[in-house]
């Protein structure tokens, strides 16, 4: 294996996805799917652009996602406040219910990848991957 920072960053977030579409794979979602329902757990009722920003999916592609998940009856779209302009999306009580698996298959998985890492080294780990996200934010989708 590869052990250089790109590789072994790229590797981890695709082994790491594999991993939950695995556990995830009688529940009927697609890629893209968790990682909205997750957002939408802590942030139900959110614009569409605040979604994408805080998923690091492009506006375009969570377009799609949202489209699927409507139609599957995991999210409906509202306006507020007669604003047309933008959407609000909030999970239904099915959405509610995948949210719930997905945040336990999340929480699992993520416990047994560190269960042999010592509190500390987790700690910075957490550090470490905060830092390189914030240097890789594009400041202009977050506004």
């Amino acid at each position: 294996m590869d052990t250089s920072f790109h590789y072994l960053l790229m590797a981890s977030q695709s082994l790491f996805q594999r991993k939950v579409m695995a556990r995830l794979a009688d529940c009927g979602l697609t890629a893209g799917q968790p990682k909205v329902l997750d957002y939408l757990g802590l942030h139900d009722g959110s614009v569409q652009k605040a979604i994408a920003a805080g998923c690091q999916i492009e506006p375009a592609t969570l377009t799609g996602i949202l489209n699927r998940m409507e139609e599957k009856g995991l999210i409906y779209r509202q306006m507020e406040n007669g604003d047309r302009r933008s959407l609000h999306v909030y999970l239904t009580q099915a959405g509610k219910q995948k949210q719930q698996l997905v945040r336990q298959v999340l929480e699992d998985l993520t416990q047994e990848l560190l269960m042999d890492i010592p509190l500390e080294e987790q700690q910075v780990l957490m550090a470490c991957l905060m830092r390189i996200c914030s240097k890789m934010i594009d400041t202009e989708v977050l506004q």
